[in-house]
């Protein structure tokens, strides 16, 4: 069964396009990546310093590989400089609602 992530992240003042420009530069490794069925980024109409990713992996396994592999590229050290905190990850399944 497929996993959803929400990952949001809150930019320090003065750096959100930056890490939209970094964004756009590394999210087709991520859509390309094994196990990523799909990708899509929102920015808050209200706080435009928070930006939210809702990705669709194959699994959650699939994922925490593809997180492994973004930590060792050195993309979320580069990210986490410019964070006013952590990103926040969920996980969700689909319901039948």
């Amino acid at each position: 069964m497929s996993v959803t992530i929400i990952l949001e992240i809150k930019a320090k003042p003065g750096t959100i396009s930056e890490i939209i420009d970094n964004l756009r530069e590394v999210l087709p490794d991520t859509r390309r990546y094994d196990g990523c069925i799909g990708l899509k980024t929102y920015q808050n109409q209200e706080n435009p310093d928070v930006i939210v990713l809702v990705e669709e992996f194959e699994s959650r396994e699939k994922y925490s590989k593809y997180l492994s592999w973004r930590q060792n590229t050195g993309v979320f050290d580069k990210l986490a400089s410019k964070l006013q905190e952590p990103p926040s990850i969920r996980y969700f399944d689909l319901t039948d609602v």
